[in-house]
């Protein structure tokens, strides 16, 4: 257990946090399951000693984990606030499950998208009620973003970078620690870092042995960046299919979380979560969007050799994508 001022400097969500927003948040979200995978495919690509354990926040509601640190911050806001609504940016997840925590708590809500971003997750977030502004893309989104809320006084639901959104999705981590065997490794998505900085910091603190992988796509690398560098990094371009895992740059919250908790990082090819999302497709038939391959691919590809032998856990995160893409998607290089 890490001692006391380093979870004041950081800022860390303590353990009672954590348990305390998993019961705030209860009424407004599923404990998705967690599920051991045994295959032969498994077998024969990392060996029968490897046991493989799958978070599946797919099935959260709103299609991702997303929807966990939603609900939690708005539940943070005050009457005032909650009159004058809220914003966010995001490619699309977060901005469903901001739409679906408005909703809920029968709030306005005005989200901002690049105009990219798939038509499925538009209709999505329209369909719990957000008006949604399209924009150029994620770097005009925050600035658009920001005169949302100067002029209209919303409430800024950031995607990944506060203490509420973490906490939220710490509530992940928790329940694998509860729902799985004692993991020897967690193999986590990053986009923004706040997924892995919540579930470092409630993993870390019930089972510290665990070690904890982030894993980016090659085309959306600032965690990864900022990991090597010791510092805040951004990209000019967010390149991959991963749409959800393509934050612009980093944050100092949720990169302090996670380069305190994060045993190392991973990057994987558009490719490798391609032939990730025909695996988990043609194992279990779950049919997933990229973001959410990401950890299959790196167990299957750079961090396989470290998985071998040991017991692991893999975050699906999201299934977030229409029928028409996923089919052209898995198509690819077949």
């Amino acid at each position: 257990m890490m001692n006391s001022d380093v979870l004041n400097d950081l800022e860390i969500p303590t353990l009672e946090e954590i348990h305390a927003t998993r019961a705030r948040i209860d009424p407004y979200i599923f404990r998705t399951p967690v599920w051991r995978w045994q295959s032969k495919a498994l077998e024969e690509a990392l060996g029968p000693d490897t046991d493989v354990w799958l978070k599946l926040e797919l099935f959260q509601r709103t299609g991702t984990f997303k929807a966990r640190g939603a609900v939690n911050d708005i539940l943070q806001l005050d009457s005032a606030a909650m009159e004058r609504g809220v914003t966010a940016v995001s490619a699309g997840n977060h901005a469903i499950a901001v739409a679906y925590a408005a909703q809920l708590f029968g709030i306005g809500a005005k989200v901002v998208m690049p105009s990219s971003a798939p038509q499925f997750r538009v209709e999505k977030s329209r369909s719990y009620g957000a008006e949604v502004v399209l924009v150029g893309d994620v770097y005009e989104g925050f600035a658009e973003v920001e005169r949302i809320q100067q002029e209209e006084g919303r409430a800024f639901v950031h995607p990944f970078d506060s203490r509420t959104i973490v906490t939220g999705q710490a509530t992940v981590g928790l329940e694998v620690c509860e729902d799985a065997p004692p993991l020897d490794m967690l193999i986590v998505p990053v986009g923004g870092g706040g997924l892995s900085a919540g579930i470092g910091s409630a993993v870390k603190q019930i089972q510290p042995d665990c070690a904890v992988f982030g894993v980016e796509p090659e085309g959306a690398d600032t965690m990864h960046r900022s990991l090597a560098s010791g510092k805040l990094e951004s990209i000019e371009r967010v390149e991959t299919i991963a749409t959800s895992l393509g934050a612009p740059a980093t944050q100092a919250y949720s990169f302090g979380l996670c380069r305190h908790f994060l045993d190392d990082s991973a990057l994987v090819s558009d490719e490798e979560m391609l032939d990730g999302m025909r695996l988990l497709f043609h194992e279990m038939k779950l049919a997933v969007e990229p973001a959410c391959a990401a950890s299959t691919a790196a167990l299957f590809g750079p961090l396989r050799e470290q998985a071998k032998g040991k017991r692991v856990g893999l975050i699906l995160c999201g299934s977030n994508i229409g029928v028409d893409t996923f089919v052209e998607l898995i198509g690819q290089g077949d």
